[in-house]
């Protein structure tokens, strides 16, 4: 590790460049179907598919986390400890030889809709794959004048789009909220956010990076940018037109000048930058919320910062306020709420419950009634925690700026009751500005406002976590340590494993119960940032997982596959604000 010092510019929201209009289409035809919005229990569609899609019967993989309780657990059971080993690639798509535009870097969570899979790419291209195939059924692709203006935000990342009334949305990096036709891949229209909100721009410092949602014909989406000093928000469109759902966005803290931020210059910060989870038994919908801004230097923004890095509940259909619940307080370390919270019918001290859940970049996961609020678990760790308010010297605080827990997203397993957590173990050195006009990086592209520095620390190999928290006890059940920082997230099985890959390109199976890895398999492609996708057709069981780095593909294993493994990937570590 080095200790050369890193100004932070571009937008923490994306933390790690591992973590890329008219329509332009390849291979046009009909065959992706219309479906409806996913629910909470899935079920298997027997309708006949469209022309060129093959099978028959799907159980699919319909929102960011696979239902929108966003708790990756999928009822199926055909792939077991007994028959792992015998897991291979089906196909495979290089995004990169099907479009030379494609950008590096892949952090795409796949949405699998009647036997079509849907995946974006750093810098906002769309295919949509035959999932059994692996055909191209069509791809579309930003015009270049459109695209040459993402290098603005510094980021291009995509984490994937949602799927409903016949269309396929994705937030774009210039914060244009697309719609294309979900049969064709045609565009069906495009707004620019900053014509419903004011401010929403590159040029202001937000971006968009998240996946959007789709539920009750809606489409609800979040916001990047936190670090440049934007004002946090989240807001719902209409799917049918593109037009606000509700009479404004729900915004995540005070405007510039009043409340905390009455003597700062900077719009505060609190960026919604992963999906949100929405209860379809209450139409309530839960958020994390980024950190405060500027990010290290907190001297004119006193007081709590609320609602910053907090998980935050509002009705889905009004946007107005339920309930808040705040991780950190005063933050002065980026310790965002990232991850995507989950919804789950758990068992506590012995009983029934429905609660949201969130681990933060502060290394301290936490469980709240749904209904209420009130805590059930309050801040359990998962990390090493060490924190010391930084200084314009510098001090080492565990976790690090990468956290904690960042936007890698949780399983939740019922039969054993444990959520899983992926984490980082990595500490860093924090250095805060030494007045509010050096908090400033007006140099930083899109960036009018951040915090101040920070460095590595030397002679300290940071490593990755899977812990097992009983929510029962809300005590760790086990720990398990993976080579590199765990950057992807989890998907878990009603047969008793949970998926998740590893920055090399690895992706392994976990035993959930005995807490072992029983499986590993080397992919062809390197940087695992998102968590695999598990769906069936004709009843056989596909997980479908995207690796990014220099070789962004999507890879689809199934049982029977090709079992030959490719070159261990370079597992770069980067820097949490780099600009791609």
């Amino acid at each position: 590790m080095t200790t050369t010092q890193i100004k932070i510019g571009a937008a923490l929201s994306l933390l790690f460049v591992l973590s890329s209009c008219t329509g332009n289409n390849n291979n046009n035809n009909d065959n992706a179907s219309p479906s409806p919005s996913p629910t909470s229990s899935p079920a298997a569609t027997n309708s006949p598919p469209a022309t060129g899609v093959t099978g028959q019967s799907f159980e699919n993989w319909g929102s960011y986390g696979y239902t929108l309780a966003n708790n990756r657990h999928v009822p199926f059971k055909e792939i077991t400890a007994d028959n792992v080993n015998d897991l291979g690639v089906i196909w495979s798509a290089d995004l990169k030889t099907l479009d030379k535009d494609v950008k590096n870097g892949n952090q795409s969570y796949p949405v699998v809709v009647d036997g079509v899979i849907y995946v974006t790419t750093a810098g906002n291209q769309v295919f949509a794959f035959d999932s059994v195939t692996g055909n191209t059924l069509w791809h579309w692709k930003p015009t270049a004048e459109q695209a040459a203006g993402f290098s603005k935000a510094g980021i291009i990342a995509n984490r994937g789009v949602a799927v409903g009334e016949g269309k396929v949305f994705m937030l774009a990096v210039d914060n244009s909220l697309i719609a294309l036709d979900q049969k064709t891949g045609e565009l069906v229209k495009m707004i620019k956010l900053a014509d419903y909100i004011d401010g929403v721009t590159i040029e202001n410092g937000y971006y968009e990076t998240t996946a959007p949602q789709y539920y009750k014909g809606n489409v609800y989406i979040g916001n990047s940018g936190g670090d440049n000093g934007v004002r946090g928000f989240v807001a719902a469109f209409k799917a049918s037109d593109l037009t606000p759902a509700w009479d404004s966005p729900f915004w995540t803290v005070p405007p510039k000048g009043q409340d905390w931020l009455a003597n700062s210059k900077f719009q505060g910060g609190g960026a919604v930058w992963n999906p949100v989870a929405i209860d379809e038994e209450t139409d309530i919908m839960y958020f994390a919320v980024g950190n405060p801004a500027p990010d290290f230097f907190g001297a004119n923004r006193p007081g709590d910062n609320l609602n910053t890095d907090s998980v935050v509940a509002v009705n889905a259909m009004t946007g107005k306020l339920v309930w808040a619940k705040q991780e950190v307080k005063h933050d002065l370390w980026d310790y965002d709420a990232a991850a995507s919270p989950m919804i789950i019918n758990a068992t506590v001290k012995g009983a029934k419950k429905k609660l949201v859940v969130e681990g933060g970049k502060s290394g301290l996961w936490f469980a709240w009634d749904a209904a209420t609020g009130d805590v059930v678990w309050d801040g359990v760790p998962f990390t090493k925690i060490d924190k010391k308010d930084p200084t314009p010297e510098g001090t080492v605080s565990y976790p690090g700026v990468l956290g904690g827990e960042n936007y890698a997203p949780e399983a939740y397993d019922p039969a054993t009751n444990y959520v899983l957590i992926p984490g980082v173990e990595e500490p860093s050195r924090f250095k805060s500005a030494k007045t509010e006009a050096e908090a400033g990086t007006p140099d930083f592209p899109g960036a009018a406002a951040f915090g101040t520095n920070y460095e590595a620390v030397e002679d300290f190999q940071g490593y990755g976590t899977i812990t097992a928290i009983d929510v029962n006890t809300g005590k760790q059940a086990y720990q398990i340590k993976t080579t590199a920082a765990q950057r992807g997230g989890i998907t878990s099985t009603d047969s008793g494993l949970a998926f998740f890959g590893e920055l090399d390109g690895k992706i392994n199976a976990l035993d959930i119960k005995a807490g072992k890895v029983i499986w590993t398999f080397q992919t062809a492609g390197d940087n695992v940032q998102a968590a695999p996708s598990i769906f069936t057709v004709d009843g056989k069981e596909y997980m479908a997982f995207t690796t990014g780095g220099t070789k962004p593909k999507l890879h689809v294993f199934g049982i029977g596959g090709n079992k030959t493994q490719g070159q261990a990937g370079q597992a770069e570590t980067g820097n949490a604000h780099s600009a791609q």
